[in-house]
């Protein structure tokens, strides 16, 4: 049925025909100013379109899933278009990638956005397949994927730090040495509404519940430092420095060297509820460190020179975070935040509210990791398999780079900018998607002495609408 008929008017066959064709072009018109770019640089256009919750799955099997990423920018491109893709282990990346489709085959999370069900589908085909040797990887990464250049709206790059796991000196027992206690979650810390078997949240509402049953904000660090928790035999181990500390709380894992030679292994169990703060930024701001000398070993530095100081600069990051044991083998990467052991060159950490673990990102960047002064080309298809409280945005990633001194050194340098692709499932079409967008609800046809209006409706394509988002 014509949106005439529909509409109760009757036309002769020349004005229906002018009116069908006037629709069509209006429609055609938004479309291709929204494509007009990708157009001129050669490539496939697509519509970024928010199409509403209603339409953010697939009503049959043969209608593509929309895609949608709050305040972001997508742009398709070819795996040709992706600087020396073809260079990259592929092998490697494939590997990092079915560690992370292991836990989404078994499809037990209650995540349901079209991403990862697509990510399911290629993850048991991965599964099937097995190891492959580089060239066979690669084939699979094309022949499943096709790469979406991503960005914050408005911005040509997206941005990259680093993070390692530490392995520190520690102690079972206080000491004159190790005074400094690293705590597990306390029990009466809460997260409302996160069910007791998942993991416990890096964002969002956190309480303490009193003994009276009441539900308010949990001690800071201030109050924690200061002694808030002292006598509840919350403490994992003892470490040598806050400094220690406040390091293995920003990295979010650790291996702790106890005195009789024994590894201890910590990770992520929990935070007190408040959003995290770089103190790098307040000792920039005071003048204290140059903003060209800023990494995480300077900052340990500094703290362990200015102690007195370091304490009233550490308060103002209020953001407190706890641990539990972990009992992973040596060669094995800390646990990231799909619950897996991260990779080191492999993983990365992304903003868990817009992207789905398992997800393939190429990263293209010039990184010092060969020195302070390097701008090394990084090349390579990482695995999202962990997040943070501090990774914020759709194309905002912490690279991991691996325990030990030297990859701290290499993460602690990490504050570049880089270009994202993301690798879709050929499952999410946006470009199929945009074109099966419904046509734009008509207006009331006026009357006039020329007889009824010819002009078609439009209807803008809209982005997902920009929305304030804090590793």
């Amino acid at each position: 049925m014509t949106i005439a008929a529909a509409m109760g008017v009757r036309m002769p066959y020349r004005l229906r025909l002018v009116f069908a064709l006037s629709v069509v072009f209006a429609v055609a018109a938004q479309v291709a100013a929204t494509c007009r770019g990708a157009i001129a640089s050669g490539r496939d256009p697509v519509a970024v379109v928010d199409m509403g919750a209603s339409h953010s799955r697939s009503k049959s099997a043969g209608e593509p899933r929309v895609l949608r990423i709050e305040n972001a920018q997508l742009e398709p491109i070819g795996f040709a278009d992706l600087d020396n893709w073809r260079g990259d282990d592929h092998a490697s990346a494939f590997a990092a990638f079915l560690a992370s489709c292991r836990p989404l085959a078994r499809g037990r999370a209650t995540d349901s956005r079209p991403l990862r069900t697509a990510l399911i589908s290629v993850c048991r085909r991965a599964l099937a397949a097995g190891a492959l040797p580089s060239d066979e990887a690669r084939l699979f990464f094309e022949r499943n994927f096709r790469p979406l250049r991503i960005a914050k709206l408005g911005d040509s790059a997206g941005f990259l730090t680093g993070y390692y796991e530490p392995v520190v000196d520690g102690s079972r027992f206080p000491t004159g040495i190790f005074t400094v206690p690293l705590h597990r979650r306390p029990p009466d810390l809460l997260a409302p509404g996160t069910p007791p078997d998942r993991p416990f949240p890096n964002r969002g509402r956190v309480v303490r519940v009193t003994p009276t049953g009441d539900h308010v904000p949990y001690y800071d660090r201030g109050e924690i430092e200061g002694g808030a928790l002292d006598g509840r035999r919350l403490e994992i181990c003892w470490l040598r420095s806050w400094s220690d500390a406040f390091t293995i709380q920003i990295q979010g894992s650790a291996r702790i060297r106890l005195e009789d030679g024994t590894m201890l292994r910590v990770n992520y169990d929990g935070f007190n509820g408040y959003p995290y703060t770089a103190i790098g930024r307040v000792l920039i701001d005071r003048n204290i460190i140059p903003r060209e000398e800023m990494s995480m070993a300077r900052i340990g530095e500094w703290m362990a020179a200015h102690p007195e100081e370091a304490k009233e600069v550490r308060r103002h990051n209020r953001s407190y975070v706890f641990f539990r044991v972990v009992g992973l083998a040596d060669e094995e990467g800390p646990l990231g935040g799909q619950g897996i052991p991260l990779t080191a060159g492999r993983s990365i950490a992304v903003d868990r509210r817009l992207h789905a673990y398992g997800t393939p990102f190429f990263i293209e960047a010039e990184l010092p990791l060969t020195g302070p002064r390097s701008a090394d080309p990084f090349r390579r298809t990482m695995i999202a398999q962990d997040t943070g409280s501090a990774i914020i945005g759709p194309a905002r990633g912490d690279l991991y780079f691996g325990a030990g001194d030297e990859a701290g050194r290499i993460a602690g340098r990490i504050r570049q900018p880089g270009r994202f692709a993301m690798l879709v499932p050929r499952e999410i079409d946006p470009v199929a998607a945009g074109a099966r967008m419904p046509l734009p609800r008509a207006r009331p046809m006026s009357e006039s002495k020329e007889g009824p209006s010819t002009k078609g409706p439009s209807r803008k394509l809209r982005r997902s609408k920009p929305k304030q988002s804090s590793r």
